[in-house]
């Protein structure tokens, strides 16, 4: 139990679904509210939920006919969130609201004949990570006032956060001066695009901090996770400041729920379309580093969204694909690449352990993790493995070969895409068989502008942009992209507005634990809030 936390109390007398841990080493069964709250199982497992609600096809379809924040009520709903129904109307209301540049909020746009693209990134900060990151803090403030009302919570929380780009900014924007929070995000310093770091550094709000970390994104992951398995550092927050630790990153369970809603969502909207007759699958497929998109599928696909293959596209970090093709996860040789796509330059995929518990148990997998942790390296059992792949295809793309989709896409198409979404889409387009397919954008194209102009002059992810273009800003180079790729190529008002906002934190931290929180005790001080 975390220092200044109360046991376990029950808000509503309706049924309330329990969530369990992938390990079982954490036997508290939290609700909805708690799991949020506390964010990782003590033992370092992943809260999952003891059972996955079944819903009819009938269910499904009936959400093409609400707006889209009514659609998150009720898949809320299906999994008993314990927040009282209106309430969680209204709180999904306020995370799907006008901060949104399109009232569908996550539309499905049919690009070529069986190819539909979901478009996750019309929100504030033109990333899909805020799907999930609007909605997530309003229901971690409401579950800490909740607890805090009912006598079962004492501390207020500081939020902790690893980011390869986009989940940083997506934090910062949806934690921004909540109540009962304080958030600090930590990115790899020159790992991430200019316009991803422009974006986190010149956040504004008073309970905000953001650390560049000398490392890549699993150096940060590492560090922030041995931060929270550090007893002395918990226990130094509790009492200097009446803090204790959670994540928003998508080990946490209020991530994922979000994420689960806009597949269901999707299904109706492609019936609703015409895209598909109801009833008949189709594919899903997802650029993804750290498994947690893809899962969300997987979670729909257990519910009863006729989903048949999960397509998984990795970049050159694809160490996701070639455990889907031989059921071996090894890292301990496996050089981490800088991509066009860093939202994916991930080598520990943390969401597969949520994969792995529902085909295996926690037994395997606490020996897994234990030996991803000391070697490096996992091998699921033949059964697992066979699991794998009646669920999972796979395949990966290269630099060059992502700049190259981006500009056979726009030449044929006129739809831009970003290098995250490019990889989604040559991977689906490989591994196409009959059924619609679905591939998930995950971002704007403008987040990456430098990459996307390459793509579009024909270039190469490694050769410096032409001399016109040296020395421009992030925010002006998305001008020369519109110039080139025509009038279609909207830019975002907050991306283009962004060169005229100060940089508020400028601090890169060592690596490791250490690093981490000593970086967090500087900003936080030694006593008081």
């Amino acid at each position: 139990m975390r220092t200044g936390q109360r046991p376990s109390f029950c808000y509503h007398a309706r049924m309330t679904l329990r969530y369990i841990d992938t390990r079982g080493l954490d036997d508290a069964r939290p609700a909805f509210t708690e799991a949020v709250v506390k964010g990782i199982a003590d033992g370092g497992g992943l809260f999952v939920p003891e059972r996955i609600p079944a819903v009819s096809l009938e269910d499904v379809l009936a959400l093409a006919e609400l707006p889209y924040a009514e659609r998150v009520a009720r898949v809320f709903g299906w999994f008993e969130v314990d927040v009282a129904p209106h309430r969680t109307l209204e709180l999904a209301q306020a995370a799907y609201g006008d901060q949104w540049d399109d009232p569908r909020i996550a539309p499905v746009e049919e690009v070529v004949p069986g190819m539909h693209v979901l478009e996750l990134w019309h929100g504030p900060t033109s990333a899909f990570k805020d799907m999930a990151l609007q909605c997530m803090p309003l229901f971690f403030s409401e579950a800490i006032a909740m607890q805090q009302e009912a006598g079962a919570l004492e501390d207020d929380f500081l939020v902790l956060v690893a980011t390869s780009g986009d989940t940083g900014k997506a934090a910062l924007e949806g934690f921004a001066d909540r109540d009962h929070t304080k958030i600090a995000v930590f990115y790899p310093h020159g790992g991430v695009s200019e316009m991803q770091r422009m974006q986190m550094v010149t956040q504004r709000g008073s309970n905000v901090a953001v650390f560049g970390v000398r490392g890549n994104f699993d150096d940060c992951q590492t560090a922030v996770k041995a931060t929270f398995n550090d007893p002395g550092f918990n226990r130094w927050l509790h009492e200097e400041h009446r803090l204790a630790l959670s994540s928003a990153n998508s080990i946490n369970w209020g991530r994922l729920l979000p994420q689960i809603v806009y597949y269901v969502s999707a299904y109706a909207e492609m019936v609703r379309q015409g895209g598909v007759v109801a009833g008949r699958p189709i594919d899903v497929c997802v650029p993804t580093g750290n498994f947690g998109n893809i899962l969300g599928a997987y979670y729909a696909k257990r519910m009863g969204v006729p989903i048949e293959r999960l397509l998984c596209a990795s970049n050159e970090n694809n160490v996701l694909s070639d455990f889907i093709a031989t059921g071996t996860y090894d890292i301990s040789t496996r050089a981490f690449v800088t991509t066009p796509s860093p939202s994916m330059d991930i080598l520990v995929s943390s969401n597969l352990e949520r994969l792995l518990f529902h085909l295996a148990g926690a037994e395997r997998v606490r020996a897994w993790m234990r030996d991803l942790t000391e070697r490096r390296r996992f091998q699921v059992d033949r059964d697992t493995f066979r699991a794998v792949r009646e669920l999972l295809a796979g395949d990966w793309v290269g630099n060059d070969e992502s700049l190259a989709t981006i500009k056979r896409l726009h030449d044929e198409t006129g739809y831009l895409v970003d290098p995250h979404t490019a990889v989604a889409w040559e991977v689906a387009e490989r591994l196409r068989q009959d059924n619609p397919v679905l591939v998930v954008s995950t971002a704007h194209w403008a987040k990456f502008g430098a990459d996307v102009l390459r793509a579009l002059l024909g270039m190469r992810h490694s050769d410096p942009l032409p001399p016109q273009y040296a020395g421009l800003g992030p925010s002006s180079l998305l001008h020369a992209v519109t110039d080139v790729a025509g009038p279609r190529a909207c830019i975002p008002a907050p991306l283009a507005e962004l060169e005229g906002l100060p940089e508020r934190f400028s601090e890169v931290v060592d690596a490791g634990a250490a690093g981490v929180q000593g970086a967090l005790r500087s900003w936080l001080g030694p006593r008081g809030l």
